[in-house]
């Protein structure tokens, strides 16, 4: 099956078709091989990745249906850095290529990016791309307390990992030397390594298949029809422009963001003009990841049916003041970039919670209760040492009241990762879950509800005590009702001792202790 100009357009449209699908499933396949290779529990069992290919000129094609906005959206920037310090030209077949510098991949230290050039019978036609969140990479640990990006862990400019086949071991071992959880440090890299390379072979059996030199013919097909198509549904829309204020927690001191959102018949802009500047925390946010969730809760508002890729996002333009917490600039710390970063959903909504009332929800959660701790222990598994332990519970509040569902709950949106099965988490650490269940009634009240959070009691089987990074928000600032709907219930951060914990920050909880979390309700929506 081949494009043949003796072909109808009927029938090249439904050639092309088939093949887009089928590229859709190579990537699936690429996601697919991460998942069930990686090391860490925040991979292998929450799906925290991204992964998409590429053609030569850095244009998202497909990406994988899998994985988080924040991953694929911001790796889509990524490979166009990727082939600036690396031209198409000096690329070899089995090369392979990485980074994890925030502000040219995902946002944060902990996201590996590997890119890696494919070849179809000598000739370059495409790149796979892939993103990875690490458990440990050195430093302070994945949590807000660093005041520069240097005290957050191991930086890894661009950098070629792989060369015709043969490893930087030297790279390789730098990495190894800068984490508290080595095997898994490596294994994770070489689980980013492997699945591109299946997406690269996944793809030559595509072409084999099709009997197809190139798919530049295909990609041409892919970008210009997801463009159209969102024309299209923006020329349905108001034209326009709508304004949006969040407070949320901050670290030390409220933030306030601000939003302006305008439909106009060649897009839809947002300027974030006037939000405050970056802090010295490690909860600013790197552009690319400020763009990623905005365009993706554009996506979920304007076009929901429309896949990714660089013709579906090409009508989404994205600002932020440079210095401002959402345009941080280095070295300012970003290790939880996500706090911020995956509100941004919830401030497109509200823009558009005039002009289109029935397709945005109320405020929910939105930013994820990730239970980052750390600690040593002994393993009952026949270990002679006290071992390194460093794990990212992931866990979740309600989500915002839909206009026709009430929200859903314990549900990560907008980021969509699945929670840490609670007997992975016990058997990675020693950590006893002692409850873990739904917060009755923490949804807020409307003609739909909030979905409800979560309320979870946590020991150590440990003599020790174990560390609890805390990067949690919506504690001061819960989410907001709309349209006459009650607000979620904040959250709760605190020890069976009684004692009240900071959302953010450092916190030791001792061997007599358990910690206590409530994670917050989302909004409801309508008046009750």
């Amino acid at each position: 099956m081949t494009t043949n100009a003796l072909l109808t357009d009927a029938q090249q449209e439904i050639h092309f078709q088939i093949m887009w699908n089928r590229l859709i499933a190579v990537v699936g396949e690429q996601a697919r091989v991460l998942i069930r290779t990686a090391f860490s529990p925040i991979v292998r069992e929450c799906e925290d990745i991204s992964a998409g290919v590429f053609d030569p000129h850095g244009r998202m094609v497909a990406q994988a249906v899998t994985g988080t906005p924040g991953h694929v959206n911001s790796m889509a920037e990524s490979v166009g850095h990727f082939l600036r310090h690396f031209p198409i030209e000096s690329m070899k077949e089995g090369d392979a290529y990485i980074t994890n510098d925030p502000w040219m991949g995902t946002g944060h230290l902990n996201d590996f990016v590997i890119t890696t050039p494919a070849f179809y019978r000598g000739k370059l036609v495409a790149l796979f791309s892939c993103t990875g969140h690490l458990m440990d990479i050195g430093g302070l640990g994945n949590g807000p307390d660093a005041t520069d990006v240097f005290m957050e862990g191991l930086s890894i400019p661009m950098l070629k990992l792989v060369d015709q086949g043969r490893v930087n071991e030297t790279l390789m071992a730098m990495i190894c030397a800068n984490t508290r959880l080595p095997v898994d440090t490596e294994g994770d890299t070489y689980s980013l390594i492997a699945c591109n390379d299946a997406g690269v072979e996944a793809l030559c059996s595509m072409m084999d298949e099709f009997g197809i030199e190139t798919i530049e013919p295909l990609t041409d097909y892919i970008i210009d029809r997801s463009r159209r198509a969102v024309l299209e549904k923006i020329a349905a829309l108001p034209k326009g422009s709508w304004s949006y204020t969040m407070t949320v927690d901050g670290y030390d001191a409220p933030l306030d963001l601000k939003a302006a959102l305008t439909i106009a018949e060649d897009g839809v802009s947002v300027s974030y003009a006037g939000s405050p500047p970056a802090i010295k925390r490690g909860i600013n946010v790197p552009l690319a990841y400020t763009k990623a969730y905005t365009v993706f809760g554009l996506a979920c508002a304007i076009s929901p049916d429309i896949p990714n890729n660089a013709g579906s996002f090409a009508l989404y333009r994205v600002d932020a003041p440079v210095g401002s917490v959402l345009n941080a600039q280095r070295p300012a710390p970003v290790s939880s970039r996500h706090i911020i970063g995956q509100m941004l959903p919830d401030m497109v909504f509200g823009c558009l919670r005039t002009p289109l009332p029935d397709r945005v929800p109320a405020e929910g959660t939105s930013c994820l209760w990730n239970i980052t701790v750390r600690g040593r222990w002994k393993p009952d598994d026949g270990a002679r040492e006290t071992q390194v332990f460093a794990l990212a519970i992931t866990t979740n509040g309600g989500t915002g009241a839909r206009p026709k569902l009430d929200g859903l709950s314990a549900t990560a949106f907008p980021s969509g990762v699945r929670g840490t099965p609670v007997e992975i988490a016990e058997n990675q650490c020693p950590l006893i879950f002692w409850k873990k269940e739904l917060r009755e009634g923490s949804g807020g009240s409307g003609q739909t509800c909030g979905g409800d959070g979560q309320v979870m009691e946590i020991g150590t089987t440990n003599d020790d005590a174990f560390e609890l990074l805390a990067a949690f928000d919506r504690v001061k600032y819960p989410p907001r009702g709309a349209l006459g709907g009650g607000d979620g219930a904040a959250g709760i951060v605190k020890t069976s001792k009684g004692r009240s914990l900071s959302s953010k920050g450092l916190h030791i909880i001792a061997p007599d202790e358990r910690l206590h979390l409530l994670t917050p309700g989302g909004g409801g929506l309508g008046t009750p």
